[in-house]
């Protein structure tokens, strides 16, 4: 809620400051190709769940047009495929994208779906420098569907070509539009329109996936046309729907105590013998009954019951009271970031609490010096950077762009203009899609150590936005902004992805 806005604005103030980018370069990242599509293929063997398989990866670039044919936008997406199934076996696909927005997909592709994953042998104390590897990753749910990971134009080597425009692409209605027309092409081209199919998304890109499961069944308002594509589920990891502040300014401290009480725990700053999910338990009961009520009585609370309320907050989170008290029982993840362990120099890092870096001398990006940003990047971007060039065999001049945040971010437009700022709660999108198909499913999945999208949050928003309860699962990890970072993590995460295609496919 409140804490991803502001994280997710980033991108729109690094743009004010540097004002507007007009050469081709900083529109879409390096060199663009008009011309013939480019496609690379490989062949690949694997042990995915305790199955050996055989699987073809593609990395193949669509070219977009406009309605005068003419060519826009590069999209690359990878393939992985299995390819020793019998003749017409019905495999489900995923389709797989990041968030930002202005994010690459290397995320869940280095660090859950794809065969190999970054080597984190220490997934909080990653290596920093070079040279950087990856290894199998067993964990992948190739085993149990196809995966197709998309690319935005903007990010990866995916470009915005001479004869497009930023604005036909850097916005929410925009880039859902571009994402449900490179879905229907790849299923036309691989004759999967009748498979089963699902979206996996992260972060910003929960946003995306909510307005694609709405936009694909197609109508007058939505595509122009009936397309009539219908998915089986939605898979929302680090959800961040809701940027509207639905609930009133009071709604994320309450969604965010949780996560407090359970990163407090993780650093030994709880009760003694806490555990994570002990801690969310005890601070959820507590946030919907007596610190509720505290924060709605604002300062007609008695001061004896404000005392009771912050030793209450105290023990959950690891914060002095005199810290509590200076901000009037509104503990924000900021201040929480910088405050925990104060007392040790230390800083944990927004996008995953677990992570730490020294509180002094902190360049103040707050990516760049987020302790778990500023740690993991370099590990994904390096490994994957091997990956694509030789293992998958792509040969293209375009850099790969993993987060683009000036060119990208900060020009997008949530439905106000380019780079104004959010407020609408796009879960209804999502809600909507499922009125539409009622065997339509979705899982959430949040970290406990995630202080950018809440596990509180991902809970107000899936039962505030009218989306059906029946029909959602919810699962928590031992992980941050990236569920799947750790070996548990991973592996947990990877069985229940695992049980939600099997639910509808077996």
């Amino acid at each position: 809620m409140g804490n991803y806005k502001t994280a997710l604005m980033v991108g729109v103030m690094l743009a004010c400051l540097a004002g507007e980018a007009s050469n081709a370069a900083e529109v879409g990242g390096g060199p663009a190709t008009a011309g013939a599509p480019r496609v690379f293929t490989s062949d690949h063997s694997g042990t995915f769940n305790g199955r050996k398989l055989r699987y073809t990866a593609t990395v193949a670039e669509t070219i977009l047009t406009d309605p005068a044919g003419q060519k826009t936008a590069s999209v690359f997406t990878t393939s992985y495929i299995r390819t020793d199934v019998p003749k017409g076996t019905v495999r489900p696909v995923v389709f797989v994208f990041n968030g930002g927005p202005g994010s690459a997909s290397l995320w869940l592709h280095m660090g859950f779906v794809g065969p190999k994953r970054v080597d984190f042998a220490d997934p909080v104390h990653p290596p920093t420098t070079p040279p950087f590897h990856t290894v199998d990753n067993p964990d992948s749910p190739l085993d149990a569907a196809d995966i197709v990971l998309i690319d935005p134009p903007g990010t990866g080597y995916s470009r915005i070509l001479p004869a497009g425009k930023p604005e036909q692409y850097y916005g929410t209605a925009q880039d859902a539009q571009m994402t449900v027309e490179v879905i229907e092409r790849w299923t036309r081209e691989h004759d999967r329109w009748n498979a089963p199919k699902y979206l996996m998304s992260e972060s910003y890109g929960t946003i995306r996936a909510a307005v694609v499961a709405r936009l694909l069944a197609g109508g007058p308002m939505a595509t122009g046309t009936m397309d009539g594509m219908t998915l089986n589920g939605v898979i929302l990891l680090g959800q961040s729907m809701d940027m509207s502040g639905s609930g009133g300014d009071d709604a994320r401290y309450l969604t965010a105590l949780p996560t407090l009480a359970a990163t407090a725990c993780h650093h030994h700053k709880g009760p003694a013998g806490c555990t994570a999910e002990g801690q969310v338990a005890a601070a959820r009961a507590f946030a919907a009954d007596r610190y509720l009520k505290a924060l709605y009585a604002g300062n007609t609370l008695p001061d004896a019951e404000r005392e009771a309320v912050t030793a209450q907050l105290a023990s959950l989170t690891g914060l002095p009271p005199a810290v509590i008290t200076a901000n009037d029982l509104r503990i924000s993840a900021t201040t929480f970031a910088h405050t925990l362990l104060a007392s040790e120099g230390q800083e944990i890092g927004a996008y995953d609490g677990r992570y730490t870096l020294p509180l002094a001398g902190s360049g103040k990006d707050p990516v760049a010096d987020d302790p778990a940003m500023g740690q993991y990047v370099p590990g994904f971007v390096g490994a994957f950077d091997g990956y694509i060039r030789h293992d998958l065999g792509v040969t293209v001049p375009e850099a790969y762009e993993a987060i683009s945040f000036r060119a990208v971010n900060g020009r997008w437009d949530y439905g106000k203009g380019p780079g104004e700022g959010a407020d609408a709660n796009f879960a209804k999108d999502l809600a909507i899609a499922m009125r539409r198909n009622p065997r339509l499913r979705v899982m959430v999945g949040a970290g406990y150590y995630d202080l950018v999208t809440t596990l509180g949050s991902a809970a107000f928003t899936i039962a505030h936005a009218g989306i059906p309860q029946d029909r959602t699962e919810t699962h928590l990890y031992p992980s941050g902004h990236m569920p799947y970072l750790g070996d548990e993590a991973r592996a947990t995460l990877a069985r229940d992805v695992r049980a939600f295609l099997a639910a509808e496919t077996k």
